[in-house]
């Protein structure tokens, strides 16, 4: 199995800190680890407890908050939700949904992460009733 680990700059409303970041496919959501997001953001507890299964069968661990957080790839901004996991064996994970979400390619090859700077435009489309459209590139 190939990994993928890189440092990245992650943002939130109370300042910014670099996290070594694993690029997990298998994993469905993004993931990052409670004693890092206190100088980065204030997690939202989630209306319902989440229950996240483990590598261990029937292992199960309870999540109760999220956070949104930008984080910078290659110097591209990307933003995204993370959970906030007890527990986590990694300071924060890059999960399948957010890899999707902007289309980052993973080279195992070369060990790089790559992604589009193109794909930090967030597009709004016109409306049925004829409402406005734009582009907005997060910078």
């Amino acid at each position: 199995m190939s990994i993928l680990k890189h440092p990245l700059l992650f943002v939130g409303s109370k300042g910014e800190k670099t996290l070594y970041t694993l690029f997990d496919s298998g994993a469905n959501l993004s993931c990052i680890h409670p004693d890092q997001i206190k100088d980065l953001e204030t997690p939202v507890h989630l209306g319902r407890v989440r229950k996240l299964a483990t590598a261990n069968e029937g292992h199960f661990i309870e999540v109760k908050y999220v956070v949104r957080l930008d984080f910078y790839i290659n110097d591209v901004l990307l933003s995204d939700e993370f959970l906030v996991v007890p527990a986590l064996s990694e300071e924060a994970i890059i999960g399948a949904a957010t890899l999707q979400k902007w289309r980052i390619k993973l080279d195992f090859e070369h060990d790089q992460v790559i992604v589009d700077p193109s794909r930090s435009c967030l597009s709004f489309g016109q409306a049925a009733s004829g409402g406005f459209s734009a582009k907005l590139q997060l910078i």
